[in-house]
């Protein structure tokens, strides 16, 4: 769904606040630790909005934190950038949070979505079945990009469609989420994959 915001006309109309004539909605989703956070904050033009806690104690029992041993901080909501495909044209990124008792959110933040971003860890293949399930459900266009971890064994795009059980028009992409221009690319992939499936 377009959102459309428009007060004057110009070559590059803007709204109230400067907003965009005109914004896409796109979803960044995973599993814990995937890397969501790290790739809106890495394509984002603007500061982006994080709601992000510290794991405690108490989240344990609840969070297995036993394949990202570094991992300190978790998604708690969302977290938000904004970034401009063109004059008039920005993409509005709203990354959810990867574990299962916050999925209550998801249904929130899909409403009006183009598509979205389903960031996989090879190391955790399976944290992605969640996210792709939700998305096939509400025929939502998605791809699947695979973020290559240092370290992490690499596999072909075909392997990982097989690992998912994909239908054969999901993009399936390897990136970098640290890197901006892996995420612009991503982002571009999955705007033409949408505007094709619809």
């Amino acid at each position: 769904m377009v959102y459309a915001h428009s007060d004057r006309p110009s070559a590059a109309p803007r709204g109230l606040a400067g907003a965009p004539a005109a914004a896409l909605k796109i979803l960044v989703a995973g599993g814990l630790g995937a890397g969501k956070t790290t790739l809106v904050g890495a394509v984002s033009e603007i500061r982006p909005l994080r709601t992000e806690e510290r794991l405690s104690e108490l989240g344990r029992p609840l969070d297995d934190t036993s394949q990202v041993a570094g991992k300190r901080t978790t998604t708690v909501a969302m977290d938000f950038g904004r970034i401009d495909i063109r004059p008039g044209l920005a993409l509005y990124l709203f990354g959810t949070p990867g574990q299962d008792r916050f999925w209550f959110v998801w249904d929130e933040l899909a409403q009006g979505a183009l598509g979205a971003v389903v960031l996989a860890d090879t190391r955790r293949l399976a944290d992605c079945f969640p996210s792709v399930d939700f998305f096939e459900q509400r025929g939502i266009p998605f791809l699947v990009a695979v973020n290559c971890f240092d370290g992490a064994e690499t596999f072909a795009p075909q392997d990982v469609r097989a690992a998912l059980d994909l239908s054969a028009d999901v993009p399936v992409l390897l990136c970098d989420a640290r890197r901006r221009e892996d995420g612009k690319e991503l982002l571009a992939r999955l705007v033409e994959h949408a505007i094709e499936r619809r």
